[in-house]
């Protein structure tokens, strides 16, 4: 992170979820594609949906659900079915114009603060087949370790699910 540019990372408003739904369009097919609805959903069941700005931009967005939720993906409902009590990053988007400056590690950082308070462990998943060995790289360095695998989108591909315990 650049020291003359201060992330500000706070909770999403609904004066952001246009940024926000903008954000994650353009990041398909590394997110599933969502419309306003389901941001306005995410808005108020997600337990944490906090979105990263710089120079009074959004320039990224972390969502985080606990179980319980009547969510169709199959990643949640893997770690639902595997846990009890959890916090699951459904997504993270950090504008391309962006990356590289540590916005990423500063919404981790944050996420990981917080969910402590939440849950004892965190969760999510990385890209298996395609491989995303920088995506992995970048879990394993927060300490998140391989829980299971799954093939998604019909077998076309395939996701490491992995979880990080905050209780150490």
């Amino acid at each position: 992170m650049s020291p003359e540019i201060r992330p500000e990372i706070r909770d999403v408003t609904d004066a952001d979820l246009a940024a926000v739904l903008a954000l994650n369009q353009a990041a398909l097919p590394h997110v599933s594609s969502v419309g306003l609805e389901d941001m306005r959903r995410f808005a108020g069941e997600a337990s944490r949906f906090r979105i990263v700005q710089e120079a009074g931009h959004v320039a990224g967005f972390l969502i985080a659900l606990s179980p319980g939720l009547a969510y169709a993906s199959d990643n949640y409902r893997w770690f639902c079915a595997a846990y009890d009590d959890f916090l699951y990053i459904d997504r993270i988007v950090i504008n391309e114009a962006a990356r590289g400056r540590g916005l990423g590690k500063a919404m981790y950082g944050d996420i990981i603060a917080t969910a402590r308070t939440l849950a004892p462990i965190l969760t999510c998943e990385v890209n298996s087949r395609p491989p995303n060995p920088q995506s992995m790289a970048f879990h394993e360095a927060f300490g998140f370790a391989p829980v299971g695998t799954q093939a998604t989108e019909g077998g076309t591909k395939e996701v490491t699910l992995l979880s990080l315990d905050l209780k150490t």
